[in-house]
């Protein structure tokens, strides 16, 4: 396959509600879509870079400077045998995984219709469906939280994450557990606390949570091993982990029982899908979280969650939780026993709407 035009696009997306965490409240989302000509072929992608640098030192500015002014002098024009190889094309470029992974996931999506297969299988991927969950933001008070986790079970989801951080940890939890006893619960805290607080974190042990999702420092992946040593608690790590190499050495060491696995994290579908063997090859589930994508990232994210150790219910919901309509077709939807199922149509599975795209588009460069 030969890369031989590369449009890229920034559509601002407001969401239904805003999302709130520990390091800040998102109202409309800047999404950059990759558009990658490949013979002739469109494959779609999704840069899930944010708004701001506190989840990651990437932004929407930084992946659009990288994806323009290094990732695509990079591929052009370049004859490779699979997308596989983009990975390792682009690894000159020290990080900016979300901006590489925006190309290379465009990449899985082209070959796969070029060899008319869906993406899943393409991955090899082994599942028909996906079991889903859903994260809850940080609400304005305990009884709206409670509201928030009603409606989600009702509406089918198998596993409910909360927002926590210093000051709303607790009472939210304990409030969750009471009120559902038998809820598969877990806390997001998104690297908000330290080894000050281990007192605090070991308390949550008496609420059985599924896991704790990154508690301590975004870059520190040693000082989780002394706090999963000190709790009952399962540990899941998501910012820490950005490679396979990472992902080995956290289990080696015992920082981590679980792993949250984001194709913007650690690169794309090529590096998921390492970070994903070396998991199952040493008996850690993982599952796959969520960064408020639009239909064409949640596509790629479905199309990952059909390999075999995605045995928990990742952050992958129907876009009418995020979107007043969303740009592809069908939209995403959940069953009433919170399951997606894996398309059948080559690539993603679903289609782009080219005019709701246009509409949202504030800007467009097409680089041949």
């Amino acid at each position: 396959m030969r890369f031989r035009k590369l449009t890229l696009r920034e559509l601002h997306m407001r969401l239904l509600a805003p999302f709130e965490t520990s390091f800040g409240k998102t109202e409309m989302r800047r999404i950059i879509l990759v558009e990658l000509d490949a013979d002739g072929v469109s494959g779609w992608g999704e840069s899930t870079a944010g708004e701001t640098p506190f989840y990651s030192y990437e932004t929407v500015e930084t992946a659009w400077h990288i994806l323009r002014d290094y990732v695509w002098p990079i591929v052009r024009g370049r004859e490779l045998a699979s997308a596989s190889d983009v990975f390792d094309l682009l690894a000159p470029i020290r990080g900016h995984n979300m901006a590489k992974a925006a190309l290379e996931t465009a990449a899985w999506d082209a070959e796969a219709k070029q060899k008319a297969v869906p993406l899943a299988r393409l991955l090899k991927g082994t599942r028909e469906e996906i079991s889903c969950g859903v994260s809850i933001g940080l609400q304005p008070t305990i009884k709206d939280l409670l509201g928030k986790v009603d409606t989600e079970l009702a509406a089918g989801y198998q596993r409910i994450k909360i927002k926590i951080k210093p000051g709303a940890d607790l009472d939210l939890v304990r409030a969750v557990r009471e009120r559902f006893p038998r809820l598969r619960l877990m806390a997001d805290a998104n690297s908000a606390y330290t080894l000050a607080d281990v007192r605090l974190l070991k308390a949550l042990d008496a609420f059985h949570l599924m896991m704790i999702e990154q508690p301590l420092g975004w870059d520190d992946i040693f000082s989780h091993v002394t706090l999963q040593r000190e709790i009952e608690t399962p540990i899941c790590l998501d910012e820490c982990i950005h490679d396979a190499d990472q992902a080995q050495a956290a289990i080696e060491i015992g920082a981590c029982r679980i792993i949250n696995i984001k194709l913007g994290r650690v690169g794309g579908h090529t590096a998921a899908r390492k970070v994903h063997d070396v998991c199952q090859a040493n008996a850690i589930p993982v599952w796959c979280g969520g960064m408020l994508e639009s239909g064409i990232g949640r596509a790629h994210n479905i199309a990952m969650s059909s390999l075999p150790n995605f045995s928990l219910p990742g952050d992958v919901t129907a876009s009418r939780r995020y979107w007043a309509e969303d740009i592809i077709e069908p939209e995403v939807e959940v069953s009433r026993q919170g399951t997606i199922k894996i398309p059948a149509a080559a690539g993603i599975g679903y289609a782009p709407r080219l005019d709701r795209i246009a509409s949202l588009t504030s800007r467009c460069e097409v680089l041949e």
